[in-house]
């Protein structure tokens, strides 16, 4: 019997087990493999600080999404050897021989590579909310604070959902409106970016929503340290910014066992063919999603799209043929900008976001690059899309390609 193994049970590795499982006969196996139980809904951090959803709203079995037939193994990977076609498990938990390896690991915070980020006033004054104990203890924090200046801070890119800081912030500025004491707060966005986004059409309606819900934005600001017993944050350049709550957003990395098997790169992510998502210079290995370094969003909506595409090209690689170079870096996202609103932006790798509407042509439902009700409502429903059908891998009505109906350029 042939073997496919599939390293992390996230978004993208669920996905591709259901998809696979559902295609290939009796004569494969599939193991998934992932250190934990918990499936966590990672778009829903963004909402737990503000009292939108609660942790159970956000954590599931991930048992309950993986079909029957493959076997999910609960273990750390310690490293993969390539020239062996084997991944070798921590703590005496076996060795899995693969004839295809699909490496979905995806990406995790690591605050402590940040000088003085962990020490002080770590979860106390200074919060992430790329993680659910991170959110909910800013959430903690957020219900008890009176007022002051709270900096959101970027330390450098590439990270999960690159809009992600600005929706903080944009959320940040509808809840303390709520609560009576907007104008005690002072809301700045520092960002190693020179601009609010990395695309420019964007950027600029983006930074048109700072400037009219009144936050600051620190352009070029490369973070050194943070000081947490004086409450400052520094960069490269010698600015310090003052702080009563900070809002980091820490260094991303990859998983530590892609460096331990030296097939990573400098941070850990994986090399991966932008089309084909074949992992480069591996046989028989691919990647898709955070795991990669492929230069576009570490998004679900990234995590999909690659997903059509690398299920198409395992299918031909098994029967021989010719890989399809498919994947374009198509990316959408919701962007929550407060107060019932939200934005849709939608991209690949060489066009930038346009006005327009999604997904069908001059018609929507939603608008791109225009603040729409029924866009802040199309962001909360994808919760429900992403547990009913997305990482179930069953046809969302969205091309993995990037389509120019419906926009203007």
């Amino acid at each position: 019997m042939k073997k496919l193994v599939i390293l992390g049970a996230g978004t993208a590795g669920t996905m591709m087990a259901n998809k696979l499982r559902h295609h290939l006969g009796d004569d494969w196996s599939i193991t998934l493999v992932d250190r934990d139980e918990d499936h966590v809904y990672q778009p829903g951090l963004l909402f737990l600080p503000f009292g939108i959803y609660n942790e159970t709203d956000l954590v599931r079995r991930r048992r309950d999404f993986i079909p029957e037939g493959v076997d999910f193994r609960v273990a750390e990977i310690d490293v993969v050897r390539p020239d062996k076609k084997q991944v070798v498990l921590q703590r005496d938990a076996g060795v899995l021989d693969y004839d295809i390896l699909v490496v979905a690991t995806g990406t995790r915070i690591v605050p402590a590579e940040t000088e003085g980020m962990t020490g002080a006033g770590w979860h106390e004054s200074v919060f992430d909310f790329y993680t659910l104990d991170g959110s909910a203890k800013l959430r903690s924090a957020l219900e008890r604070w009176k007022g002051g200046r709270l900096i959101l801070n970027i330390v450098d890119m590439p990270i999960k959902c690159p809009v992600a800081p600005l929706e903080f912030l944009f959320l940040a500025d509808h809840y303390f409106h709520e609560a009576g004491i907007r104008d005690a707060v002072e809301l700045v966005f520092a960002t190693p970016l020179d601009a609010a986004f990395t695309k420019p059409r964007a950027a600029e309606t983006l930074g048109y929503l700072l400037e009219q819900k009144q936050i600051k934005l620190e352009t070029n600001f490369t973070t050194k340290r943070v000081d947490g017993a004086a409450k400052q944050l520094h960069s490269y350049d010698g600015r310090a910014l003052d702080y009563d709550i900070l809002v980091t957003i820490p260094l991303h990395a990859g998983s530590e066992w892609i460096k331990r098997s030296g097939i990573g790169d400098d941070m850990g992510f994986l090399p991966t063919d932008k089309h084909t998502l074949k992992a480069e210079g591996l046989e028989d290995v691919f990647a898709l999603g955070d795991t990669t370094n492929l230069p576009t969003s570490k998004a679900g909506s990234v995590a999909h799209f690659q997903g059509d595409v690398l299920f198409k090209n395992i299918t031909r690689h098994i029967r021989g043929l010719e890989l399809l170079p498919e994947f374009d870096g198509h990316a959408n996202c919701f962007i929550e900008t407060g107060f019932g609103k939200g934005m849709l932006i939608d991209f690949n790798y060489d066009t930038e976001p346009l006005p327009g509407k999604f997904p069908l042509p001059g018609i929507g439902p939603f608008s791109l690059l225009r603040e729409t009700a029924i866009n802040h409502w199309g962001k909360l429903g994808f919760k429900w899309v992403y547990w009913n059908m997305l990482i179930t891998g069953r046809e969302l009505p969205l091309d993995h390609r990037m389509l120019m109906a419906g926009k203007v350029a």
